[in-house]
């Protein structure tokens, strides 16, 4: 029901941003990749395209940030090209909150840490995009993400959304208090959860 709800909600933002997306980066209009889901089942993700397809003089594409213009780079922030997902979570793929869904080949090279990374639906949001997101690397990414799914709770997921708000306007900070935090959670396993030590960054 929530999720009809911002849909609806949302529908005339989305529409908007599906203007600015034609008008300053072009077609086609969404983006199609297939992600990791819960027990690692294969889904495809899809979302409005904010980025070009614009590339190098060695054939390679130019990294993120020259590839969006001013236009698409607030709707990234505003999350407003992450509005379709809202059917993937009505399918049953995604939930509200989770870990953010990842390249099949990303999940499998985290090893055990990945199985137990997808045994909880893939997030629309989640600890990590409200704790630092772009301005973290990926182990950390991971290890909130490992935190999020031994900590997860109704109370902390509705925290979550509505620090996300707070992060759409006020923008992205490094959280140095819960990296260490999960961290620390993460040295502390005991032996019987091996698996879930910190992978060599």
């Amino acid at each position: 029901m929530l999720c009809v709800v911002l849909g609806v909600v949302t529908l005339p933002f989305f529409l908007i941003a599906c203007m600015i997306v034609l008008w300053s980066v072009g077609a086609p209009l969404m983006f199609s990749q297939p992600r990791c889901g819960l027990s690692g089942r294969i889904f495809q993700l899809f979302k409005l395209r904010s980025m070009s397809d614009a590339r190098g003089p060695d054939g390679a594409l130019l990294p993120d940030d020259q590839r969006q213009t001013r236009a698409t780079a607030i709707i990234r922030r505003l999350r407003l090209d992450e509005i379709p997902q809202l059917l993937l979570i009505l399918q049953g793929h995604m939930a509200l909150v989770g870990p953010r869904p990842l390249l099949p080949e990303t999940i499998e090279s985290f090893g055990p840490q990945g199985q137990y990374r997808c045994s909880v639906r893939p997030g629309l949001t989640g600890w990590a995009q409200v704790s630092g997101n772009t301005n973290l690397d990926n182990q950390e990414k991971l290890t909130l993400d490992l935190w999020y799914v031994a900590h997860r709770s109704t109370i902390l997921d509705l925290r979550i959304m509505a620090e996300t708000v707070g992060v759409a306007i006020r923008g992205e900070h490094r959280r140095i208090d819960r990296i260490d935090a999960a961290l620390q959670w993460l040295k502390d396993q005991p032996p019987a959860k091996s698996s879930l030590k910190r992978t060599p960054a």
